[in-house]
């Protein structure tokens, strides 16, 4: 099924009416005796039309959409089912007062369907007027809510909205969604206390049903019901039957395992060194760099003799996961620290500092205001870490994470790009320490209790910083070893990395 712009754009995808039944038909095994059905975004009713075959005559049903088309195809299908009690109205659902509405329905209420997939920033970008209100419900801060973690589903706002407006009431909510929103959304309502289960999670075909490929499912939960666990058990398939997994809420976090995370809770923190991403240039047809006989050709197959000051080894997250570590790529870094003013360029490398003015159109129209902000052709992913002698390295979009041991090349550090993160250390020796503790079994059954493997990056930092390093050199037997190293007091061997920096960057306070 090939996507129409509208679907491209605004996540409009109607259910097939096969899929809505069998939908509906799952809740009446957990949700008998349903009184209220309402479908927040109706589209043509094919959820609707399914309940209707579940339920019967016993619910009042009712539907909303904010296209008229859709109101009209909707009311057909109720008009279709005489002696049915409902209706279909047309509403905005970011102006609409969910909770008034949904506290005056008789209970047990049924909110059913399948709400846009379309992102915050897709919208805006095309200028599209019916979003939901600016904001950060998510409460992210500072650098987060500048790079990308402030733009989310507007499926997760909507179910969110919904979550809070059922609360004191009786309710079910069962609604198809991307597989990480439905994640999100559980997390957010556990952290806040909000009434959420029993939850259930079950997997489905995206592209069978909807020709897109997404990670997908039907995000089924309750309010109104005794308090459980933080906790939903995820399904492969519309059924209850062979459970895959239960993640859930522990300690303040998601954690993808619930049983695995618990064998092993004692790995998870404190953060005793920082983990970093790698340089960030959104460029990298222009600052990237191939070397063939002395000159140095970019992405778009441009060749210079740029000097060698700026220009850096370079491994990517490919090169990491299949062991590439003998660097055949250079990238171009402007600064050593975030902010540093880089008109030093044009005395240190007249040659680079020319270049970037031959493409300074690109570079100078890159989004983020994280650039716009800064001095003229800023990087990111930059400080006195990035230049350390040696790191522990690993790429972020793998869902089995492989930790390299990574040091210098032609006498400069081996750099990684943003899709990585890195482990700053003293020395090779370090380095190979911390990689091969992170490549065992204990770290891999702890990353894999953390970790959701159809998310877009499984491993962030924020994962990387739940394992105790210390806690888990104590599991293998080399505790001291590890405490030395985290210290600073291990001497280690430096002629790994002749002409070593002595910039590094330990964490200055320790929880």
């Amino acid at each position: 099924m090939k996507k129409t712009k509208h679907q491209a754009v605004f996540g409009d995808f109607q259910t097939p009416l096969d899929l809505a039944r069998r939908v509906a038909q799952l809740v009446e095994k957990r949700t008998p005796r349903v009184r209220t059905v309402v479908e927040p975004t109706c589209g043509t009713g094919n959820f609707l039309r399914a309940a209707t075959e579940v339920f019967g005559d016993r619910p009042d049903y009712r539907g909303f959409d904010l296209d008229p088309a859709h109101v009209e195809a909707s009311r057909a299908v109720l008009d279709a089912c005489p002696g049915l009690s409902g209706r279909v109205e047309r509403k905005d659902f970011y102006t609409a007062d969910w909770k008034t509405f949904l506290a005056d329905r008789p209970a047990p209420v049924l909110v059913i369907g399948n709400p846009p997939w379309a992102t915050s920033a897709a919208l805006g970008a095309l200028g599209g007027g019916n979003l939901p209100k600016k904001s950060n419900f998510q409460k992210h801060a500072g650098f987060d809510a500048k790079t990308g973690k402030a733009n989310f589903d507007i499926s997760e706002w909507m179910l969110i909205r919904l979550l809070e407006a059922m609360q004191g009431t009786r309710a079910a909510l069962a609604m198809l969604c991307k597989t990480a929103t439905a994640r999100k959304v559980l997390g957010h309502a556990w952290r806040n206390g909000l009434e959420a289960g029993p939850s259930t999670l079950h997997r489905l075909d995206a592209k069978a049903a909807f020709g897109v490929s997404a990670d997908a499912c039907l995000l089924y939960t309750h309010t109104g019901s005794k308090p459980v666990e933080p906790a939903a058990t995820v399904y492969r398939d519309l059924s209850f039957d062979a459970p895959r997994g239960t993640f859930g809420l522990l300690d303040g976090r998601l954690v993808s395992d619930v049983d695995a995370y618990r064998a092993l809770r004692d790995l998870d923190g404190p953060k005793r060194r920082r983990w970093r991403s790698g340089v960030k240039h959104d460029a990298s047809r222009i600052m990237e760099f191939t070397e063939e006989d002395g000159v140095f050709v970019n992405g778009l197959g441009e060749r210079y003799a740029l000097e060698e000051t700026h220009l850096f080894p370079l491994l990517k997250s490919s090169d990491l996961a299949n062991g590439r570590l003998r660097s055949a790529r250079r990238v171009l870094v402007t600064q050593r620290r975030i902010g540093d003013d880089t008109g030093g360029i044009r005395r240190s490398a007249p040659r680079t500092w020319r270049y970037l003015l031959d493409h300074a159109g690109p570079l100078d129209r890159r989004r983020s205001s994280v650039y716009a902000k800064g001095p003229r052709f800023s990087v990111f992913g930059v400080g006195d870490y990035t230049f350390t002698p040696a790191r522990v390295a690993v790429s972020g979009l793998y869902k089995t994470p492989a930790f390299r041991a990574v040091g210098r090349s032609r006498g400069k550090p081996v750099l990684v790009d943003d899709t990585c993160y890195v482990l700053p250390c003293r020395t090779f020796a370090e380095a190979s320490f911390f990689a091969d503790l992170l490549n065992a079994e204990t770290a891999m059954r702890f990353l894999s209790a953390l970790v959701f493997l159809d998310a877009k990056r499984p491993v962030t930092i924020d994962v990387l910083e739940r394992i105790d390093l210390l806690a888990l050199a104590a599991r293998a037997g080399r505790g001291a070893q590890a405490k030395a190293y985290l210290e600073g007091s291990h001497r280690g061997d430096r002629r790994e990395t002749p002409g070593a920096s002595s910039a590094f960057d330990p964490l200055r306070s320790r929880r």
